[in-house]
């Protein structure tokens, strides 16, 4: 029986403020010529996995990460995008209206993501964080959701087993597959339906109709190609 759903943040609960989203556009700024993939694994490992002193710190270890040198204009203008970001982010039209049915159905609520502490003002700003029963940040973990145990860590915290719980995120990488790796059951948020990926949602408001019907835990438990072969190349 689920008992409780643990959401990714941005793409997911909250639509970026900037596009194209602020992690393409820092690899744009730096012009690095790399698969985007790889980028994001090194981008993340290096800016987010712990709490920097401020924005300049964190992209100052970014760009040493990639070796480049940077000076005051290449600060001024990633910082400026990543702090325009945060101000103009906003919960999608269906987050709250989900939020408070979960709640209303006893369901608890987990937050997990990739992220610098700059997550804590968009929570606070829409008054998100009286809906998570926890949540783990990979700055305060250490750890990226690439990781299994950031998810243990998770479930640990919201007291439930693994069993129980089912993650949802627009990543298919970090949320969907990482997810399974540790253990847990997942589902693609595929807002823009335009990923051949199972299982999926294309909005939240089907997760109301899954838990109505009694069949999200049927939906998370399918796996497509994709999701096989992501957790076959991280056995």
């Amino acid at each position: 029986m689920i008992k409780g759903i643990v959401f990714d943040f941005w793409g997911t609960l909250v639509e970026n403020g900037i596009y194209p989203s602020p992690v393409q556009q820092t690899k744009f700024i730096l012009r690095l010529r790399m698969p985007f993939k790889d980028f994001v694994a090194r981008f993340e490992k290096a800016m987010m996995i712990k709490p920097y002193t401020d924005l300049n710190e964190a992209f100052k270890a970014v760009c040493d990460e990639f070796r480049i040198t940077p000076d005051q204009y290449l600060m001024e203008r990633l910082v400026g995008m990543w702090n325009k970001n945060d101000l103009l982010g906003k919960p999608f039209l269906d987050t709250l209206e989900v939020l408070d049915y979960l709640k209303s159905k006893k369901i608890k609520i987990g937050l997990i993501a990739n992220t610098t502490p700059s997550i804590t003002r968009v929570v606070e700003k829409y008054n998100l964080e009286k809906y998570f029963a926890a949540n783990a940040f990979s700055y305060e973990e250490g750890l990226l959701k690439s990781d299994a145990e950031m998810y243990h860590r998770m479930v640990g915290k919201m007291k439930l087993k693994p069993e129980e719980v089912v993650v949802i995120g627009d990543s298919v990488p970090s949320d969907v597959i990482g997810a399974r790796n540790a253990g847990l059951k997942s589902i693609l948020l595929d807002r823009r339906n335009n990923r051949d990926f199972q299982p999926k949602i294309i909005n939240l408001r089907e997760l109301k109709n899954l838990i109505e019907e009694g069949s999200l835990e049927e939906l998370a438990t399918q796996k497509s190609e994709e999701a096989e072969a992501g957790e076959k190349e991280n056995e």
